[in-house]
């Protein structure tokens, strides 16, 4: 399924299928990658964390256990910022579904 990201108000289309946007459904979708945007930067820091230890408990091959617990950090933090992009882009779709709810009114 194709979804849109809009920014022009008065337009409510996917322009895929010609259809109207489901902003409650893509608001769903949002909140549902920022959970596996937030599970992800766990698991990749508690990787990190594992990999630290081992580092710790295995002088004789430190520098592995450093490296792998540097790109789980990087990727911890990847993860995050995926989370925070997924967080806003679900308050604009909650913010154009508050929006298409209700009535325009057009002075001129």
């Amino acid at each position: 399924m194709a979804y849109h990201h809009h920014h022009d108000r008065h337009h409510h289309l996917n322009k895929d299928e010609e259809k109207p946007v489901d902003h409650k459904k893509e608001e769903k979708h949002h909140k549902h990658r920022e959970h596996l945007g937030q599970l992800g930067a766990v698991a990749a820091g508690a990787y990190a964390l594992h990999e630290k230890h081992k580092a710790k408990k295995d002088p004789e091959h430190a520098h592995k256990h450093k490296i792998k617990e540097e790109i789980a950090a990087a990727v911890a933090v990847g993860a995050g910022g995926y989370a925070s992009h997924e967080h806003h882009k679900k308050k604009e779709a909650k913010k154009e579904k508050k929006a298409h709810g209700k009535k325009h009114h057009h002075l001129f």
